[in-house]
């Protein structure tokens, strides 16, 4: 009868386990997404207003003194707008360093500070510490080929209103 009472005891403890488990596993939240678009696409060009110019003109781009700002809704919500820049940067420029590339892609993420840790943790090369403005955070990372990246995430409201401030209009 001991015997018994041990197994239906060991039993017992092991389901239990098991649905304590299963009931932790269905709290747990997905993973965040990490990149979740095109944030910019920065470039290298030998005289950045006349690039501006040209695109403007012959591809419609309505450019500021930064380059384009792309608007679009964003996916997940139909709602919320999302924006992108493209910008024209001087050949000489030092900011894509220390990549010698002549572009840059920004990439837009959701937890930055999430984001960050992740890459130390697989032994990315995080460049700097996270910036922080009204219209977003920003890091640099490098790829296996020394492409330099910027990460960003944005506060697309404070963004458009910065815009707005300048009286840049977006190409939409």
């Amino acid at each position: 009868m001991k015997r018994f009472f041990f197994i239906v005891s060991i039993l017992s403890a092991f389901c239990m386990g098991y649905a304590f488990n299963a009931v932790k596993n269905d709290t747990i939240e997905p993973p965040i997404k990490r990149v979740t678009g095109i944030g910019g696409i920065f470039f290298k060009c030998k005289d950045p207003k006349k690039m501006r110019a040209w695109y403007a003109t012959h591809l419609g781009l309505n450019t500021n003194e930064y380059g384009a700002v792309f608007e679009w809704y964003q996916g997940a919500d139909s709602t919320k707008k999302g924006f992108s820049q493209w910008s024209p940067f001087n050949e000489k420029t030092s900011y894509f360093q220390p990549s010698e590339k002549d572009f840059m892609i920004n990439y837009r993420v959701e937890n930055l500070e999430y984001l960050v840790a992740e890459l130390k943790k697989e032994g990315v090369n995080v460049l700097d510490e996270i910036e922080t403005f009204d219209y977003g955070k920003f890091v640099h990372i490098m790829d296996i080929e020394g492409n330099k990246i910027e990460l960003w995430q944005p506060n697309d409201v404070v963004y458009e209103n910065l815009g707005k401030s300048i009286g840049a209009k977006t190409t939409k």
